[in-house]
């Protein structure tokens, strides 16, 4: 008796964890089933797939099988079940007496019993009843960080997979409007129940999921809620302290520079970032900037401060 081997026809590994199997089985699935595909073997293959499965999805008849893989192996290459193997997980019931119904291989009747199982009608063979839900679909959207922070409603195309009159899959083209809640972040995804891709015999349509992409601003970058800008200040606004305006999403505020604040310093603006549940701040980098050019006056003011604070030295932690 010639041996199948079920992880082989659904393409998965021996330690494959049940989602694995899953997932495989749809994607094979829906790729051979005679009710759309074009390969030659298609029927074949797909029977095949709803054998595999129904014996790997059972923990089981899996682990049952495995024993089967492990000690029934012969040394010219046959299989023969090991001595006194007698399946507990068999699906009872008597077998079929018509020959053609059988969907399922030899091997795993002798293996595993005959029986009616779920999805095997008598005469209508696994294949009738074989309904599985439509693909979900996946599109990316870009947004400004303006239309993040205020929400909006935009118009997304994607392709979904479907059937023809002819059996043939094709790609059509849909185009929906999603309306963007505020505050969705970078990667987030937005799911639109049945939108995705049909069913097959009957099942439910997929989603769609829509992920939001953030286009690269010129003042602002995003970490998590929070929003951080850069702002320029004077050495005399960092050295004496002063109240400076800077910008927010669709908004500016005044904020205070502390005196003797130093480059790099951030200031934290409470619930100025993205909005939410627990809406973020706003980080503002303060960044000293100093004139590409002087005056003379103003480089005098400079020697004498030089003078005054000639015991200040920037780079004592270097121990230079």
């Amino acid at each position: 008796m010639d041996f199948k081997d079920y992880y082989a026809v659904l393409g998965v590994s021996e330690s494959a964890s049940p989602e694995e199997i899953k997932k495989s089985y749809r994607k094979l699935a829906r790729k051979y089933h005679p009710d759309v595909s074009k390969e030659g073997n298609a029927d074949e293959k797909f029977k095949d797939l709803g054998e595999a499965y129904e014996v790997l999805k059972d923990p089981e008849k899996r682990g049952e099988y495995d024993q089967l893989r492990k000690y029934g192996a012969q040394a010219d290459g046959s299989f023969q079940p090991p001595p006194g193997w007698h399946s507990e997980s068999g699906f009872g019931g008597g077998g079929y007496t018509d020959a053609d119904s059988r969907q399922f291989s030899d091997f795993f009747e002798q293996m595993f019993g005959g029986g009616q199982g779920p999805g095997r009608g008598a005469g209508g063979g696994f294949r009738q009843n074989v309904r599985m839900r439509g693909e979900d679909v996946r599109a990316r959207l870009p947004l400004f960080l303006e239309e993040v922070f205020n929400g909006t409603e935009k118009q997304v195309s994607f392709a979904v997979h479907e059937a023809d009159k002819q059996g043939r899959i094709v790609a059509r083209q849909k185009t929906l409007k999603v309306k963007i809640p505020a505050g969705m972040r970078e990667g987030q995804h937005l799911r639109l129940k049945g939108q995705g891709a049909p069913g097959i015999g009957g099942g439910a349509p997929g989603d769609l999921l829509v992920e939001v992409e953030l286009a690269p601003h010129p003042l602002f970058s995003v970490e998590g809620r929070d929003v951080v800008v850069t702002v320029p200040v004077a050495p005399w606004e960092a050295a004496l302290g002063a109240t400076i305006t800077v910008p927010t999403v669709g908004s500016k505020v005044n904020v205070k520079v502390p005196k003797g604040t130093s480059s790099g310093r951030k200031l934290r603006l409470k619930g100025k970032g993205l909005p939410g549940k627990h809406p973020g701040d706003q980080i503002v980098i303060l960044q000293i900037a100093i004139p590409e050019q002087h005056s003379a006056e103003a480089e005098k003011l400079y020697k004498q401060l030089a003078e005054a604070e000639k015991a200040f030295n920037p780079r004592s932690k270097l121990h230079l």
